[in-house]
């Protein structure tokens, strides 16, 4: 059986731009899977919106993100990012975070360079660790890759443009792909310039992080493969766009109204798997 970081690996290995969406549970990630996506991605912000109400701030526990990779990926066939943070610790625990993850059946964890607690990338008062320490976090991923035998491809972010500087940003996302990380994170660059002199300067794959209306301009997925990016993540146009609909529906309710921005209620048991229940109930009654 192909293993869903092989499955990724090929993806990777086929031209064109990979576009994205984040999920912040097993229902959204199935929906990014029905809706035709060849990848998905566990969002740290989203998980912890959406489970704990709590900003993405560090606030969110290894554990807890844990519980939430495993619901995610075993509802859904496509290979999925997994969004390991820090790795929550020193290098020991970024080993354990990454055997954790590929045991929970990730293709891909991300692992970033911010201090512990860490902070979304597109908000103020982020800090990293020194460049000895970012490195040692890649160095002990790839380590628990090939000590564990478990398949895992290892992305790894940098947030030094926002602290230090795009040079210093760039010097990271180098060192990070000469270490053996498989593809390279420079968040939050703040211009189209910045962007490509990003994807100009660093090999490997890459990722653009579109978060609407965020630091970094989102472009199209055309713009984004010429400028040299392989993946376009979405991470919060899921989450954000449910909280949207959620308000809209609550003010119907509050006035009085029968929400009309719902599905019928055969579209929401579909939705939500009744016909492969019903399916797999038949076979043994």
């Amino acid at each position: 059986m192909t293993s869903n970081a092989d499955k990724l690996r090929t993806l990777l290995d086929k031209p064109g731009l990979l576009s994205m969406p984040g999920c912040h549970d097993a229902l959204s990630a199935r929906l990014i899977e029905q809706a035709g996506f060849d990848v998905g991605f566990m969002s740290g912000f989203a998980v912890s919106a959406a489970r704990l109400a709590m900003p993405d701030t560090g606030l969110i526990s290894y554990g807890e993100m844990l519980e939430s990779g495993r619901n995610i990926c075993s509802t859904v066939r496509i290979p999925m990012f997994g969004d390991g943070d820090t790795g929550f610790g020193n290098a020991l625990n970024v080993k354990r975070t990454v055997r954790g993850y590929a045991q929970a059946g990730f293709a891909c964890i991300m692992l970033e360079d911010q201090v512990m607690p860490k902070r979304c990338g597109h908000t103020k008062d982020k800090m990293v660790v020194s460049r000895d320490e970012a490195f040692a976090r890649i160095k002990a991923a790839i380590d628990a890759r090939n000590e564990s035998g478990n398949d895992i491809l290892i992305m790894a972010r940098t947030d030094a443009r926002a602290t230090d500087s795009l040079d210093e940003a760039i010097f990271r996302a180098n060192k990070f792909i000469e270490l053996g990380a498989d593809i390279s994170f420079l968040e939050a660059p703040e211009s189209i310039e910045e962007m490509k002199e990003y994807c100009s300067q660093v090999p490997g794959h890459k990722m653009a992080n579109m978060i609407e209306h965020g630091k970094t301009p989102v472009l199209s997925p055309q713009e984004l493969e010429e400028i040299g990016y392989k993946i376009a993540v979405f991470p919060l146009s899921l989450v954000n766009a449910s909280i949207v609909a959620m308000r809209q529906s609550l003010e119907m309710i509050k006035s009085g109204q029968e929400p009309s921005n719902v599905l019928d209620f055969e579209g929401l048991k579909e939705a939500v798997g009744f016909p492969e229940y019903y399916d797999e109930f038949d076979r043994y009654n």
